[in-house]
């Protein structure tokens, strides 16, 4: 049957075809257009074979590149529509992040210096700032200007972080003033600016003062002493040396300053307190220049101390107070030193000496006798010129005392011989000394007797028997074959008696 009726269900196939194919030679629809024109020819198609004979099988469907079409309620078929996408939800707007605070620049670099100066160019050294802020140093800038303009000009294009820089092509005999910046992402700090230009002129040798060991310490003279002090230095052509104390030139009416090629002269006919603290020496050649510190320290013996007090006079015993003197001398107070005078000789006696403390206890004291004290203070010169005498004086009374001598109750101290330390068995060699060892205890002291297989040893030279302290010893003097044997120790006292003995072998 399905053989019969083929044929005639493959006759509207032309005609639909051909439906579907009459709009195309008219224009080229765009893909909306050609959905259109499917949805008329549907209705179309669906009629045709309810004219014709029955319906034939399904055929599998012709694959196209043309969407699938989608029934509709009218029985039509329709593309399908697009998804719409999901509403999203609306973004938060962003919290305003709160500002960084505002990083300070790096402060000035420290020490700018001349190292080296030549016909065309002069070297210049720094040290580093002491804050450089958290990003740190991006580097350094080297300006310049000459002398008598205000036109600063950098050396360098970029940053750099090395502490010395040479500045090349330069005219000789100009005058050059130099700064240096330091950068860092925070910005420039405050630049560190030589006080005199440079002078661009060959040094044939760069100043240098050569401070004796000496005086790199603290100097220390006493009040009235000469100061009288020689500092060599170096440099060509000749240096110009200044001296100065606190930034300020120097009293001409106390200190004489005398310099020659070679070296510098400090003088102080008779030195007073005043003249203390610290001289500054610069040796200077077009620029390059070299300082040095004198420290000077005139001091003398200090005043005594003040306010000396008996606080407390008991038994043998005294309590001395005192306080600091008013004047140490312009020195420090290494400490005291603490006297006692007895009324019967009147002399003085000194009982501490560099005591650190403002107070102290004197023992020892003599009884019947009537004292009197004083206290010196001392710094590096020595004792104070005079001493602080405390107004009372402290008379060591006699105390009635009653000796009572302790009872201590009677023990019995009587007991029976016993070994704390026995005998152990030996083997010695034929003609080599050997001793024997026990230790024993007991009150009264007991009686030690030696015996050798039983039998007691007698006054024989061939032994010699000891005891001390509760050790008893005995030596056997180059012992035969024969020495061999049971060795027995025994001690014996009213009490009782005990024993220990030993095999010795003689081989």
């Amino acid at each position: 049957m399905t053989g019969k009726t083929a044929p005639p269900a493959k006759k509207p196939a032309p005609a639909a075809a051909k439906k579907k194919a009459g709009p195309a030679p008219k224009e080229e629809a765009a893909p909306k257009e050609e959905a259109a024109a499917k949805e008329e020819a549907a209705p179309k198609e669906e009629a045709a074979p309810a004219a014709t004979e029955p319906p034939a099988p399904e055929q599998p469907p012709a694959t196209t590149d043309e969407p699938t079409p989608v029934p509709t309620e009218a029985g039509a078929e329709a593309t399908p529509a697009p998804a719409a996408p999901p509403a999203e939800p609306p973004v938060p707007a962003p919290e305003p992040k709160p500002e960084k605070p505002k990083e300070e620049p790096p402060s000035c670099p420290l020490s700018l210096a001349v190292e080296e100066v030549s016909e065309n160019s002069f070297t210049l050294t720094w040290k580093a700032p002491e804050q450089t802020g958290r990003a740190g140093l991006d580097g350094y800038v080297v300006e310049i200007c000459k002398d008598g303009s205000s036109d600063w000009k950098a050396v360098n294009q970029e940053p750099f972080l090395s502490t010395r820089y040479t500045i090349p092509n330069l005219s000789s005999g100009d005058k050059i003033h130099v700064r240096v910046v330091a950068v860092s992402a925070s910005g420039a700090s405050v630049p560190a600016t030589m006080e005199q230009p440079v002078l661009i002129r060959e040094i044939l040798q760069l100043p240098k003062i050569r401070m004796p060991r000496h005086l790199r310490e603290t100097y220390i003279r006493r009040v009235g002493d000469a100061v009288n002090i020689m500092i060599p230095f170096q440099g060509k052509p000749q240096p110009e040396v200044s001296w100065t104390k606190g930034g300020q030139p120097l009293d001409t009416n106390r200190i004489n300053i005398r310099n020659t090629a070679r070296d510098t002269i400090f003088y102080i006919r008779q030195a007073q307190r005043g003249d203390s603290g610290k001289y500054e020496l610069t040796v200077q050649i077009h620029g390059a220049e070299d300082k040095a510190t004198l420290d000077i320290q005139v001091v003398e013996p200090p005043g005594p101390p003040q306010n000396l007090k008996l606080v407390d006079v008991w038994g043998f015993n005294v309590a001395l107070e005192w306080t600091p003197p008013a004047d140490n001398g312009n020195s420090e107070i290494k400490g005291y030193r603490v006297q006692k005078s007895d009324k019967k000789s009147g002399k003085w006696f000194t009982v501490l000496e560099r005591c650190t403390r403002t107070s102290c206890t004197i023992s020892d004291l003599i009884i019947g006798n009537t004292y009197s004290f004083r206290v010196f203070s001392e710094n590096i010169c020595g004792l104070s010129d005079s001493a602080a005498v405390a107004s009372g004086v402290a008379y060591i009374e006699k105390t009635k005392t009653t000796y009572q001598p302790e009872k201590i109750p009677q023990r019995d101290m009587m007991e029976p011989p016993k070994f704390t330390q026995p005998l152990t068995d030996r083997t010695t060699t034929r003609g080599y000394s050997t001793h024997l060892f026990c230790s024993v205890r007991g009150f009264p002291q007991p009686k030690i007797i030696w015996l050798k297989n039983q039998m007691e040893i007698r006054e024989d030279p061939k032994y010699i028997a000891l005891i001390d302290q509760g050790v008893c010893s005995l030596e056997i003097r180059k012992p035969g074959p024969f020495d061999g044997g049971v060795y027995t120790c025994k001690a014996v006292n009213p009490l009782g008696e005990a024993s220990v003995d030993c095999r010795l072998d003689v081989k």
